[in-house]
């Protein structure tokens, strides 16, 4: 039975990207098969999520590791694990309301819609700098008794306006404050898996399972130090505390052990060369279209190493193809980031489904 034709529901090809509204990425069949192995038998939750962490920490050369749902839950998880360390006292005077307040400090030019999960946390939000430029003596000032911790995303493409995780994490050292890492969208490179942590000497990295790893969609992984995954595994679930919401199950842990024990092993090299085949075809094609301008970007959105291809369109029309796209069988996704811009991506594509894109967008931009 097909599942989603049964709710008729009408699949769709994505060259857009790894995208939560579009369903994550496409888990491998040996990552299926590690689900349903896992669905068959009961076991101690606490148990398992602990021999899975010292997997993964060991496959991602970690101290310790953490599976969670989603890299929001992991930063709810995260921000409790710093506020309370793993104190049951103080993670009661959590849940009581009665703790002491709690800041977190982020640079302007961090802030981003999935900082809300911070304020699920229960921690108050202090940014630091502006989004032209900041300066080592503004996070220096934002520090006091309340701070937390400092968050920091990753990615290119929020590096201008703040300071380098390097300096932040000096900085950070000197006052004792853990620095917790956004790489939820960091994958690839490979070396992310402990660049931010065992390299760069980041407290806390949280990656999300169902991108780049190719996992189940609502997992998520955090990696660092033994003491704060301790104080995070305390704050989660299978315990009946504020973590108890973000409960990944056996199915979920049994998954993204798999799949990314699959991303550490593969050939990284090739699979970069099969996207870089498929965006060359597609601007070799599409540069014969008249009326648009078609050119190769090396990175996409987030700044990883992910080739993928740049439109641009006359006379602002993008959401119009984006339209036509939507209208078309099978329905192509894309990225369109402005009136005059659309983006292709390869890296969520299945083999075959390069031809399939091109030739629809072939349709949707005849009108021009």
């Amino acid at each position: 039975m097909d599942f989603y034709k049964s709710l008729g529901i009408t699949t769709r090809i994505n060259a857009a990207a790894c995208y939560t509204a579009l369903g994550g990425s496409l888990m491998s069949a040996q990552v299926l098969a590690a689900m349903n192995s896992a669905a068959k038998s009961f076991i101690s939750l606490h148990e398992l999520q602990q021999k899975a962490g010292e997997k993964i920490a060991k496959m991602t050369n970690n101290e310790a590791a953490y599976i969670t749902t989603g890299a929001a839950a992991g930063i709810v998880l995260s921000v409790l694990a710093t506020r309370n360390r793993g104190d049951l006292i103080e993670i009661q005077k959590i849940i009581d309301g009665t703790a002491k307040e709690s800041e977190i400090l982020m640079f302007a030019g961090h802030r981003i819609p999935y900082d809300a999960a911070i304020r699920l946390a229960g921690s108050k939000i202090v940014t630091v700098g502006d989004s032209i430029q900041t300066f080592e003596y503004q996070l220096e000032a934002g520090i006091n008794q309340s701070t937390s911790a400092i968050f920091y995303c990753a990615g290119s493409h929020l590096a201008a306006p703040v300071l380098s995780l390097e300096k932040t994490i000096k900085i950070a050292k000197q006052y004792g404050i853990p620095v917790i890492v956004d790489a939820a969208a960091q994958l690839p490179p490979l070396s992310n898996l402990w660049h931010f942590s065992r390299d760069s000497g980041a407290d806390l990295v949280i990656f999300s399972g169902g991108k780049g790893l190719k996992g189940p969609q609502s997992s998520g992984l955090i990696v660092g130090t033994h003491e704060l995954i301790e104080a995070v595994r305390a704050n989660g679930a299978p315990f009946q505390r504020l973590g108890r919401a973000f409960k990944a199950s056996k199915e979920e842990i049994a998954g993204l052990v798999t799949a990314i024990a699959i991303y550490v092993a593969k050939d990284h090299e090739e699979e970069w060369n099969i996207w870089s085949k498929v965006v060359n075809l597609w601007v070799d094609e599409l540069s014969k279209i008249s009326n648009i301008k078609v050119s190769r970007d090396d990175v996409n959105e987030a700044g990883q190493p992910i080739p993928r291809v740049a439109i641009e369109l006359p006379d602002e029309v993008a959401l119009k193809v984006v339209d036509r796209l939507q209208n078309l069988d099978p329905i192509v996704e894309v990225v369109h980031d402005s009136r005059k811009m659309i983006w292709l991506s390869p890296d969520s594509l299945e083999a075959g489904q390069e031809i399939i894109v091109m030739e629809q967008l072939k349709k949707a931009l005849a009108f021009l």
